[in-house]
């Protein structure tokens, strides 16, 4: 990788030509293509957009946009290589404003299913939890979660977690997907994610890349999230007080101050958030700070700083059996309760990038993050006490050449390096003797373990734009991964090594795409990719008797795309559809070894079999009416759909049933992947009216699907209708208010957050069977 790095810096004078900065300029009302705008850049050099709000002219620190009916505005170019989106508002409005979503490429350049989520698809419901957009507006992505605002989960395209019950899932946490926020890890280094203490109603914008994603990320063999912050933008200075109430108790208050000048912005907020919960021992209590900045230090030169604070409480009232479920029952699991089941994570989160731009074909983004957390949690299974903290940074160069008339080479050249320690402690739990009918109290201590972990990854990716509008990509990366466990229970005498080390070295990421645009509006493409998933240190070791698991090996995923993606009718329509084939293998599985015909002493894992995934995915989106001059300002109903046809391959799991005398091997091959449903379907429409006013209708199908790994248990289908209406209205003063309510599961439908896979009999973690409203205020103060 290194020498690789050398040939490009050593060819790069030889390749040097002028750079070209792209993209299209469109009204911020009715997102129709603007022509004739003015576009100059700090040269002097000066071009204006064609028919379709297209322009191109040299690469610059900063560009100039300007019309006689709109705002003028400046846009800040942070990687010459992207094709940035910017919307004008007319000069008319209350709230001047330019929208850039950079470095975020078009759609018709994307050479894989990538989907991105702006604010006006985040606000779909209550704007507090993100599941509500992800399982409405994404398809082939499921979002989970246990508690009214805690253990969220990821699950792309089939790839739940790591290993569960009987070997085919994991129920706790996210596995398998990167996720960073404002370009920090929220992965740590060893690939856990926990979302408990991420303040999702603050996020401005979403981009998920579906399916292996190593190339870019690593160990990343679902895909990767990127979720943003936003600070202010330019010439935006305000005051904002946000309230949100809703059944169960829901309430949430933010306090937001946000400042945008043309060489600095930031924003500053606080939300405190609670709710009662919908079961029985399900409150949540959160606490968030977070702030965002973004300061220009010279033409070439600009910081981008994050700092976040959370302090997150939530109970767990455990899973509903199947029979309780059915029954609407949601009293919840005795043992959940008995041990005050919870969630509390403390955290402190912090990154700083540097972008530089070195001249017209090099510049580098540099962030160096960090994080340290205090955790507590407890199940029916007993307590635990984590301290992660976890440091690194990640450096990506970027540079683009003109190699000869109508061939543009550019191109991501870096690496992301990240440390982990982590001190965690298991107690089991045990009867308070001197009160008995109060919550359990925290027992013998279980494990004692420190555990220090590397993460690094090399990568390189390249896109060769060629003449017909034709388009490859190539790139791979390099990664490994160190773990070193430290028992701090050893004793003396027992012939096992107190210290546990190993390591997953060189496993290599390669991705290849093939694209061709059509007039600039849309395109086809295929693409390969490959990635994979180490175990983490608590699965290499077998805990009843302190054995090193030394032959469990990396979790493969490869995947083959081809798709067509991006916009028709001037603009009207949206459009993404992909066919996907995914292979899985050397899955982890689990081995019970028997204590005698009742009880199992103790499991460990193996890698055996995989899965087989291919699937269908299609969104399309259609502006009936946008218009500023008519009653409606937008009309535009959309729809998505996902058909899989996944399941297993040579999987199995090997186990003692209650009462035999010894293991029985029950084989999954042919069966479909449980946790996931065949068929999925959502749609609704977005209203917008010219007097500030606007609806939004969804009707979100999630199909039957197995919860267990041999297809004997299966959850039901179910429909979830939502409302959604607001006002929007500029005051006098530079005040401006929004109110808006809703109503969620208008058919009171009887569905889920989450289930979970293979652990019967519980199984349910129920959400509201009823009809349930909430209702907020927005005022904001202009300055």
């Amino acid at each position: 990788m290194k020498r690789l790095l050398l040939i490009v810096l050593l060819l790069s004078p030889i390749l040097s030509f002028a750079q070209n900065v792209r993209g299209r300029i469109s009204d911020a009302e009715n997102r129709q293509p603007l022509a004739g705008v003015l576009v100059s850049n700090a040269d002097g050099q000066e071009v204006r957009s064609d028919k379709e709000g297209l322009f191109s002219l040299n690469c610059s620190a900063e560009i100039r946009i300007s019309h006689p009916d709109f705002i003028t505005q400046s846009v800040e170019i942070d990687d010459c290589n992207q094709f940035y989106e910017i919307a004008l508002l007319a000069s008319n409005e209350e709230l001047p404003m330019v929208e850039v979503s950079a470095p975020r490429k078009a759609s018709y350049q994307e050479s894989q299913a990538v989907q991105n989520l702006d604010p006006r698809e985040l606000q779909m419901g209550k704007g507090l939890f993100m599941d509500e957009a992800i399982n409405t507006h994404v398809p082939g992505v499921n979002m989970w979660r246990r508690t009214v605002s805690g253990g969220q989960q990821f699950n792309i395209r089939g790839y739940g977690n790591g290993v569960g019950f009987r070997g085919a899932s994991n129920n706790f946490n996210t596995q398998g997907t990167k996720v960073y926020l404002n370009g920090i890890p929220l992965t740590d280094a060893e690939g856990l994610t926990v979302l408990d203490d991420i303040d999702f109603a603050s996020i401005s914008a979403v981009n998920i890349q579906k399916g292996p994603a190593g190339s870019k990320y690593g160990f990343a063999i679902a895909g990767a999230i990127n979720l943003s912050i936003l600070p202010a933008k330019e010439g935006e200075s305000y005051v904002q007080q946000s309230a949100t109430i809703g059944d169960f108790g829901l309430q949430r208050y933010t306090t937001t101050i946000a400042r945008g000048t043309k060489n600095g912005s930031w924003l500053l907020n606080y939300g405190h958030q609670k709710a009662d919960g919908y079961m029985e021992h399900t409150a949540s209590r959160k606490d968030f700070v977070n702030l965002v900045g973004s300061f220009r230090i010279s033409a070439k030169q600009r910081v981008e700083t994050y700092f976040g604070y959370s302090d997150s409480y939530d109970e767990r009232g455990g899973e509903l059996t199947i029979a309780q479920f059915e029954a609407g029952d949601n009293t919840g699991n005795a043992r959940y309760i008995k041990n005050n089941a919870h969630s509390k994570v403390e955290r402190l989160r912090f990154g700083l990038s540097n972008h530089y731009q070195f001249n017209s074909h090099w510049n580098n983004q540099t962030t160096v993050f960090g994080s340290g957390a205090s955790s507590t949690s407890s199940s029916a299974g007993g307590w635990n006490d984590e301290q992660p903290i976890n440091f690194g940074l990640r450096s990506d160069f970027g540079s683009s050449f003109k190699l000869a008339e109508d061939y543009l080479l550019s191109g991501h050249t870096g690496i992301e390096i990240q440390f982990q320690r982590n001190h965690a402690l298991s107690h089991s739990m045990i009867e308070d003797s001197l009160y008995p009918s109060r919550y359990n109290i925290v027992g013998p201590l279980r494990s004692n373990q420190f555990v220090r972990n590397q993460n690094q990854v090399y990568f390189s990716q390249w896109e060769l734009q060629m003449p017909h509008d034709w388009s490859f990509e190539a790139g791979i990366s390099l990664s490994s991964l160190s773990i070193d466990l430290e028992n701090r229970m050893y004793q003396n005498g027992n012939d096992l090594d107190p210290r546990y080390q190993i390591d997953y070295k060189n496993y290599w990421s390669p991705h290849i795409a093939l694209r061709k645009s059509f007039a600039k509006k849309w395109s086809l493409f295929a693409s390969y990719n490959r990635s994979y998933k180490t175990p983490l240190s608590g699965n290499i070791i077998i805990g009843a008797t302190g054995e090193l698991n030394t032959d469990l090996v990396p979790e493969s995923g490869s995947q083959i795309e081809i798709g067509a993606q991006g916009n028709l009718l001037k603009g009207r329509l949206n459009f993404q559809i992909a066919a996907f084939s995914t292979q899985f293998r050397n899955k982890m599985t689990s081995i019970a070894v028997p204590l005698d015909s009742v009880t199992t002493a103790y499991t460990y894992l193996i890698n055996a079999g995989g899965q087989d995934n291919q699937g269908l995915e299609a969104s399309v989106r259609y502006e009936i009416i946008g218009s500023k001059n008519h009653i409606f300002k937008h009309v535009q109903p959309w729809a998505n759909v996902t058909a899989n046809d996944f399941v297993y391959r040579d999987f199995y799991y090997e186990g003692v049933p209650r009462g035999a005398s010894q293991a029985v091997t029950e084989e999954y091959d042919g069966q479909a992947v449980a946790g996931v449903s065949p068929l999925s379907y959502n749609a609704g429409i977005d209203i917008q009216g010219s007097a500030g006013w606007y609806t939004k209708l969804s009707l979100r199908h999630q199909g039957a699907m197995n919860i267990t790994s041999d297809g004997a248990n299966k959850t039901e289908a179910f429909d979830v209708l939502n409302l959604k209406a607001g006002y929007k209205i500029a005051l006098a003063a530079g005040f401006n208010l929004h109110v808006f309510a809703g109503l969620n599961n208008m058919l009171s439908s009887r569905y889920y957050y989450m289930v979970f896979v293979n652990q019967l009999a519980d199984a349910y973690l129920p959400a509201p069977d009823r009809i349930n409203s909430y209702g907020g205020i927005e005022l904001r103060y202009n300055f």
